[in-house]
């Protein structure tokens, strides 16, 4: 979408995702090897009482299905027959909380929510849009979020 399609305060459930506890231990051999994220039993003896996900795998997943989204929507765009913006770079995020543990197990379900949309000072024909991202556990608590940041195009003309 262009920046002028988004409507602040609009909130988009971007996908779900189950942590298994294979998927966890992988993550974490490769990216953030802490004993409560290499095994149960390491986990059973750590400050999560079990085999927690890393938060950077949390916030992987995030993009994962953030991507997946994006992909979607534009392709429904298309379908109808109405235009496709680009989205460009991050300048970054800010107030990352990792608010709850996300053990082996747990489904995590991943929401964006329009906070503002403001033409760019510095980048002619495009704008900043920026968003609060959510994840919730099948219990309805919240286990994630951030503010973030993205380039996006406006409108032709």
């Amino acid at each position: 979408m262009y920046l002028e399609d988004y409507e602040v305060g609009a909130k988009a459930e971007i996908g779900s995702y189950l942590f298994t506890a294979d998927e966890i231990v992988r993550f974490a051999k490769r990216f953030d090897p802490q004993p409560f994220h290499l095994s149960e039993e390491a986990g059973l003896a750590g400050p999560f009482k079990g085999l927690a996900a890393s938060g950077w795998h949390t916030c992987a997943i995030w993009m994962k299905l953030m991507v997946a989204y994006q992909i979607r929507m534009a392709k429904e765009r298309m379908a109808a027959g109405l235009p496709v913006g680009r989205a460009g770079p991050s300048p970054g995020f800010t107030d990352l909380r990792w608010r709850v543990p996300v053990m082996a197990g747990d489904t995590l379900t991943y929401f964006a929510s329009v906070l503002e949309t403001r033409p760019s000072a510095s980048r002619p024909g495009w704008g900043l849009l920026t968003g609060l991202n959510s994840a919730v556990n099948q219990n309805g608590v919240e286990a994630f979020r951030f503010t973030s940041a993205v380039f996006v195009e406006r409108r032709p003309g």
